[in-house]
Parts: C-alpha cells; sequence; structure tokens
C-alpha cells in the first residue's frame, strides 16, 4: 500500500452519518441485511432452531443510547422481526447461555449463566496512538491502516498454526479497528481461563504509557515458533509503516520516546546528540545509525542478549497485535456484530476475507447513505442491482458455507499451547 492514494485519505468519525435514523436502519435492516445468512452462520447446526441461537444473548441500542441487553429469539425470522421494528443503531452480540436470555430476570441466581461463546478479538487503532504520528484519536487513514493489516496476518497465522482453529472471520468494526471470530468448537467452549491463558500467548507488549520498553523476550522465548513467526511478518512491514510513513525518529520530540526504550544511558545521550546536529535526516538513517551503535555496544560487552536483542523487541513493539484482553477473556463479553452499522461512522461492518488483509481498504466501505442511495438509483432503474455490499456478501457466504457440521479436530490442541503460554 506504500505510496497509494489511499495514505492520505481520513476516516472521521462524522462521514456517512446524514443518514442515520430510525427510518432508514429499518430500510437497511429490510433490504440489505444479510438475515438467512446471519442466522446460518449463528445456528450452527443447519435450518430448525438450536441453543446456539435460541440461548445467545443479543443486545440493541436504540433511540439514541437506549440499550437493551439479553434479548433473544426462537429462530431467525423472530430475530429478523425485531430488527425490522426496532431499528437499532448497534447490535452487539454475546454469549450462549444456560436459558434463553429473555427469561434471565425471572431465575434463580446460578441458574442464568454463560456456557460458550465465540473466542473473538478486538484490535482497536487507539492503541497504537503511542506509535503513529498520521492520526491520532478516532481518525485513521491508509498509512496507521497498515498496522491493522500486520494484526490480522500474525494473529490469523497463530490461531492456525499455533492452536489448529479454521473457523476464523475477520471483520472490519466500521470505524477504526478490527474483530476476529473464531468458530471452532474448541474455541466457543473454551472457558473465561482457557481464554486467558490464550490471550496471554498471544501478547508480547506489556506495560503501560509511561513505560519505556515494552516488549522483553528471553532466550527461550525468542526463539519460540510464534515469536519467529510474528518477526518474518513484522520484518516485511517495519521499514515502510514505521520509518517512512510513521517517521517515528524525523523531530526530537518523536526520537525521544525510542531512545527511552534503550537500557543504556551513555547510549541514549550520544545518539540525541548527533541527530541534533542534523535532525532534518530521515528515519530511516536514523535507526539504522541507532542500530548500528547499539550493535558495537553489545559487541564491546560480550553480550548475547540485552542490547542485542534491542532491535528485534522495539521492531515488535511498534508493530505486533496490540490486543483488548478484556474483550477477549470473558465468555460473557459482548463484541459488535458484522453487518451492523456504526453509529460514530455510519459505515458498516463488513467481513474482510482471510486472502484480503492487504487488499481491504476501510475507506471503500460503504457507509449508510451510500446504501440508501443505491436503493434509490436501483427502484430508478427498474430494479438493476448495483448495491456495493455484494462483495462483503459474498465473503460472509463463502465463511458461513465453511462451517459445515459441527466438528473439532482435536481437543487437546488448545490446552498444550496454553501452558506455552506460561513461559513468556
Amino acid at each position: 500500500m506504500a505510496g497509494d492514494d489511499r495514505d492520505n485519505m481520513l476516516v472521521d468519525d462524522n462521514d456517512g452519518m446524514d443518514e442515520i435514523s430510525p427510518r432508514t436502519l429499518g430500510q437497511y435492516y429490510q433490504r440489505l441485511f444479510p438475515h438467512s445468512l446471519y442466522y446460518k452462520w449463528l445456528n450452527y447446526n443447519g435450518p430448525m432452531p438450536t441453543t446456539e441461537f435460541t440461548h445467545r444473548e443479543f443486545s440493541f441500542t436504540i433511540n439514541d443510547g437506549i440499550y437493551l441487553r439479553y434479548q433473544s429469539f426462537k429462530d431467525g425470522e423472530d430475530f429478523q422481526r425485531e430488527l425490522q421494528k426496532l431499528s437499532p443503531s448497534k447490535i452487539d452480540i454475546g454469549a450462549i447461555f444456560t436459558a434463553q436470555p429473555k427469561h434471565a430476570k425471572s431465575l434463580q441466581p446460578g441458574v442464568f449463566r454463560a456456557i460458550s461463546k465465540e473466542l473473538v478479538f478486538d484490535i482497536d487503532m487507539t492503541d497504537y496512538d503511542e506509535i503513529r504520528t498520521c492520526c491520532q484519536g478516532g481518525g485513521i487513514c491508509g498509512k496507521c491502516w497498515k498496522f491493522m493489516v500486520v494484526a490480522m496476518h500474525v494473529l490469523d497465522q497463530a490461531l492456525r498454526e499455533d492452536f489448529g482453529f479454521e473457523r476464523i472471520m475477520w471483520a472490519y468494526s466500521g470505524r477504526r479497528g478490527v474483530h476476529c471470530w473464531v468458530c471452532d468448537e474448541r474455541a466457543k467452549k473454551l472457558d473465561d481461563a482457557g481464554r486467558k491463558a490464550l490471550t496471554g500467548y498471544l501478547t508480547i507488549i506489556r506495560g503501560g504509557a509511561e513505560q519505556g520498553k515494552k516488549v522483553n523476550l528471553s532466550q527461550r522465548s525468542g526463539q519460540h515458533p510464534h515469536v519467529l513467526r510474528s518477526m518474518e511478518i513484522i520484518e516485511e512491514y517495519f521499514e515502510d509503516i514505521i520509518l517512512v510513513d510513521q517517521e517515528i525518529l524525523l523531530t526530537r520530540e518523536r526520537w525521544t520516546k525510542v531512545l527511552a526504550a534503550l537500557p543504556d544511558e551513555e547510549l541514549r545521550n550520544y545518539l540525541d546528540e548527533k541527530w541534533m546536529k542534523r535532525p532534518d535526516r530521515s528515519s530511516v538513517d536514523k535507526w539504522s545509525e541507532m542500530i548500528d551503535a547499539v550493535d558495537k555496544k553489545a559487541a564491546k560487552r560480550g553480550s548475547k542478549f540485552g542490547l542485542a536483542t534491542f532491535e528485534r523487541d522495539m521492531m515488535m513493539q511498534c508493530v505486533y497485535p496490540r490486543l483488548d484482553e478484556n474483550v477477549t477473556t470473558h465468555v460473557n463479553h459482548l463484541l459488535k456484530s458484522p453487518f451492523c452499522i456504526h453509529p460514530k461512522t455510519g459505515r458498516v461492518c463488513t467481513p474482510i476475507g482471510p486472502d484480503q488483509f492487504d487488499e481491504f481498504d476501510p475507506m471503500a466501505v460503504p457507509t449508510l447513505a451510500q446504501l440508501l442511495r443505491e436503493i434509490n438509483d436501483t427502484a430508478a432503474d427498474g430494479g438493476s442491482s448495483r448495491s456495493s455490499m455484494t462483495k462483503y456478501i459474498k465473503i460472509f457466504e463463502e465463511f458461513v458455507a465453511s462451517l459445515g457440521p459441527a466438528h473439532d479436530k482435536n481437543g487437546s490442541g488448545t490446552r498444550q499451547h496454553q501452558q506455552q503460554s506460561l513461559e513468556f
């Protein structure tokens, strides 16, 4: 995506907001929402309703902030009717419970509890604000979207290679991030402890905003297959994202943050003084100079690790996926549904194909206003369809078709890798 026109295009919180109302949302849910595929996905086991769907919690946000939790439905038609009736501005998907969530208030304490849910991940661009320089807060552009591209590549590979998961769907959040839905039976049956262990396995960046160096891999962890595979991906994107697009060493304000991660004060002062003499040099040049200085210092000390692993750790710190752990570790945590309209941008929360991470363009995702115009144009043309939703529906259709009958290849795989997570 380097040099792409998308690099300078910004997704703003006000984009697509003009047409969002119960009336226009109602048109979307009536004419464009993929009800049949959606029901097939969450019912899993065929056309007849099962507890996978009937005991599932849905949450609707209506009328500018009224939050309706513990909604549940007897079948797909019941869900469709309620969706068109309420026209929610946001749909969240929750867990599968021991009873229908709509009866939760009438049940005795302890009887109503969450028993399963897809393993989900939420990656939000704001968690990269300490690294990205092109945008902040709710804004995104083609340059910082590449962080999401790397995150999808790294996590998708880890989930497939390390845990053997196959039923994985990625989705654009509609604003500034991506969601991952792992739908394998083993993943759905994980309890909170299992999800926490798996999240720990995938978490490499640790520490708050005040901590300079947030990746400190041990000798053993640095040779772990997941780390080695992740580094292969990160090395491919690092210079383009961090040094060219984000220019993290362009100004003293920026390079001071990077130098703060160096564990050697003498080196920090040396590089700071040198760069102050020629501050206009590129981040590529400064990075190369910094790594050369670090390598020489490490060689002089005869150290195999510490300074010697600084480059690898900093590359991981800049680009490795930053997970919202709370979303993943709790079975009953809600997550925004695919195909709802994001209330801040008006954009559809669309699926992303497993082979389309690099090509996916969040700026090209249709807004509700755009879709309504297409509906009107279709009517004016006598019914010829020109919906920009078609390609996203196709991705979803292929994913749902891949689910097939419920199956579980190996129940022991997750336990093995959860144990490995303790070694980081």
